[in-house]
């Protein structure tokens, strides 16, 4: 009798956003996000294994491993789903080059919670919550024998993946004319680094009708009210340590913009841009309306199709250049590397990265209680901040790799001055 030969594993090309991670991961840093739920009961692992066995076929991109070819990096669909890991002592450790050619990705159980921590190649925020959504929705129809209907998010996680899901959303929506990348260098926090790696956590949690009731008294979203507050607490924090102003620095703040909400968009891919609003403390303080109208008027004039099929040009331009293209991988990454850490993350003090109100279906709220977004700390910078909202609740959360939480100190009196309600949670023991 004959052997059933194995279907090959199908492969992908990095997306144009996914190609620079890569290339500018450090031995003690890789770009990892996490994404988790937390359940009313403790996660049963081996259905948790049975769903996730059924979930990895549904997304071949974002289930898939890291491969080096001669030019490229590019993404191979895994054959059988990585193994549930217990959680670590802290979240988003260093993901090592041999872990991502086996799985770019983990699962992680920590009591109730189910937490999936992503290599930013795979995918962004909006395609790696698709995953985590349904991976949770495929745990509680095994585990609890309820049927979760296809909306917000679930879809038939039996049906093969659409090409629509697959594509690569910045080669499509791309314009003619590149914009220029040039930008000032932003003010960088410093601290003594912790030891081992140790990455604080902390989780600012409040009321979501009463922020947007605040953002609103200022004629402001909810994004750019808590964009707000984040630079004005990082102004008083460069104050603090930098009490002379001819010696300040540009207080710039990188917020990502989903452009699905700008393109027709269906990719699970990475699809997301950004803009940098920026206030000079060498001009004077700053009050927190005066922030807010540098915020609202920034991402009004770049928060366009137009504007943003102009960067996406600029990104494009580059993986098309026939030079780099035909260049081995290793100058390539060389090259890429170098052009990170001129032109990447210096330009801003961290970023601030919201998912919005996250939507399930009623039948999985009986059993959802919370949800997280966890973005790792940059490069070149301690730290990161990851928002999303849940059942009436906002998490914000801060994550950083030194010891000292002066800029967690300085949000939370900024949050306090506005008269918000909040409650702050901590991984520091």
């Amino acid at each position: 009798m004959k052997k059933t030969e194995k279907k090959p594993l199908s492969w992908v090309k990095l997306d144009n956003a996914a190609k620079i991670y890569p290339a500018v991961r450090r031995r003690n840093w890789s770009n990892v996000f996490r994404q988790s739920v937390t359940l009313k009961d403790d996660i049963d692992k081996e259905v948790l294994s049975s769903a996730l066995d059924v979930v990895v076929k549904r997304f071949p991109t974002i289930a898939a491993r890291l491969r080096k070819g001669a030019f490229w990096f590019y993404l191979q669909e895994i054959d059988s789903p990585p193994e549930i890991m217990e959680e670590f002592s802290y979240p988003l450790t260093f993901m090592s080059n041999s872990e991502m050619r086996k799985c770019a990705f983990r699962v992680i159980v920590y009591k109730n919670r189910i937490a999936v921590e992503f290599f930013h190649s795979l995918t962004d925020g909006t395609g790696a919550l698709v995953f985590i959504k349904n991976l949770v929705a495929e745990y509680l129809e095994q585990k609890y024998h309820i049927v979760i209907p296809f909306e917000d998010g679930i879809v038939d996680r039996r049906e093969p993946p659409r090409r629509e899901e697959m594509e690569d959303s910045f080669l499509k929506y791309a314009g003619e004319v590149p914009l220029s990348r040039k930008d000032t260098n932003a003010w960088h926090l410093s601290g003594e680094p912790e030891s081992n790696g140790y990455l604080n956590l902390t989780c600012f949690k409040f009321p979501v009708g009463q922020v947007i009731s605040k953002a609103h008294e200022h004629n402001a979203t909810l994004t750019t009210y808590l964009g707000a507050i984040m630079m004005k607490a990082l102004e008083n924090l460069q104050i603090e340590k930098v009490p002379s102003s001819k010696k300040q620095k540009p207080v710039k703040l990188l917020i990502p913009v989903n452009l699905r909400k700008l393109y027709p968009s269906e990719s699970l891919r990475n699809f997301a841009m950004y803009t940098i609003p920026e206030i000079d403390p060498r001009h004077g303080e700053h009050t927190l309306d005066e922030i807010i109208k540098v915020i609202y008027h920034k991402m009004g004039a770049e928060f366009t199709s137009k504007h943003m099929a102009g960067v996406i040009c600029a990104n494009v331009k580059d993986e098309k250049n026939i030079f780099l293209r035909v260049v081995p991988l290793p100058i390539k990454n060389a090259v890429m590397k170098a052009v990170f850490d001129r032109v990447g993350e210096v330009k801003s003090c961290l970023n601030l990265s919201n998912m919005g109100d996250v939507k399930l279906p009623d039948i999985m709220k009986k059993y959802v209680t919370r949800m997280d977004f966890i973005l790792g700390v940059q490069a070149a910078a301690p730290y990161n901040c990851g928002v999303l909202s849940y059942d009436g609740t906002v998490y914000l959360n801060f994550i950083r790799n030194i010891c000292e939480p002066d800029l967690e100190r300085h949000f939370y009196n900024v949050l306090k001055e506005q008269g918000i309600d909040v409650v702050l949670q901590s991984n520091r023991k």
